[in-house]
């Protein structure tokens, strides 16, 4: 009978980023803030050594390697967040009715959408900034589930039903995400 030997990963912190491991919660701090996220899994094993993360399973089957990629993929999106940020672009496009795109707290306002008298609103997630310049719709955190959910938000807001959307192609689009 074959040997099934465990996996294991390393993440490697680059200059200027501190981690820090506390049971299951993994905290990045950065020149763009802090970040930290519970990645509890009982299959996986987490160390810290000399601000590098390993993370090892006993086993290499499948099931305990998706686990494994998965949560050195949401530490290296905490590096990311912690250093750069993540920023969604979305424009505005009003073929038929002039619409206006504001901010009000913690929500934005579509109003004229289609000309519709109750304006359409689309909630931002907390951690999530969004900037509006004109026809252009940027919305930036370090997180990038909150990042791309309010973006997903605001487009959603927008969507057309039970007209032809190669005519009626007015709406709030997605038109750069992070690599």
């Amino acid at each position: 009978m074959k040997e099934n030997k465990g996996i294991s990963n390393t993440v490697k912190m680059p200059d200027g980023i501190k981690a820090s491991l506390n049971e299951s919660v993994v905290i990045i701090n950065g020149p763009n803030g802090e970040t930290s996220r519970d990645l509890f899994s009982p299959l996986i094993k987490m160390e810290l050594k000399e601000n590098t993360i390993t993370l090892s399973t006993a086993s290499s089957k499948r099931k305990f390697t998706r686990i494994l990629q998965t949560i050195t993929s949401h530490i290296n999106n905490m590096v990311t967040g912690a250093t750069e940020g993540f920023t969604y672009k979305l424009k505005i496009c009003s073929g038929h009715f002039p619409m206006t795109v504001k901010k009000e707290g913690s929500e934005v306002v579509i109003s004229n959408f289609l000309g519709e008298k109750i304006p359409r609103r689309s909630k931002i997630l907390e951690g999530a900034d969004v900037e509006i310049k004109g026809e252009m719709i940027n919305v930036k955190s370090k997180d990038i589930e909150s990042a791309g959910q309010t973006a997903a938000n605001l487009e959603r807001a927008t969507f057309i039903k039970k007209r032809d959307r190669r005519v009626f192609q007015d709406g709030c689009y997605i038109i750069e995400k992070p690599q």
